[in-house]
């Protein structure tokens, strides 16, 4: 008798396999042992997982923001000078002297 997918998936418990062996669940399929795999790990007291971040932060900020500087500069320096100039026109305009320049254009 064959046994049902239900069994060959691992939920049964019931003994299949070629000697008659549950493989297990999945994630522990009960074979062998692996071997002449080496790891390594540091304790997590022993880490410094933000070692260097600060300077590495401003180095790499100043990196990214000067290849980019061309990009975003005039744009900015365009945008200052044409606000800065509508600023002063309003002022002009709303003043004494704007107000008796364009009396007659209303």
């Amino acid at each position: 008798m064959r046994p049902t997918q239900t069994m060959l998936g691992g939920g049964g418990g019931a003994p299949i396999g070629k000697y008659n062996h549950f493989l297990g669940g999945w994630g522990n399929f009960g074979g062998m042992k692996q071997r002449g795999i080496i790891s390594y790990g540091i304790s997590p007291n022993r880490q410094n997982p933000l070692a260097g971040a600060a300077h590495d932060a401003v180095f790499n900020t100043f990196r990214r923001v000067s290849s980019q500087f061309l990009y975003w500069a005039p744009s900015l320096v365009a945008g200052y000078y044409i606000m800065n100039w509508a600023i002063e026109r309003n002022h002009y305009l709303n003043s004494k002297a704007g107000r008796a320049e364009f009396a007659g254009q209303e």
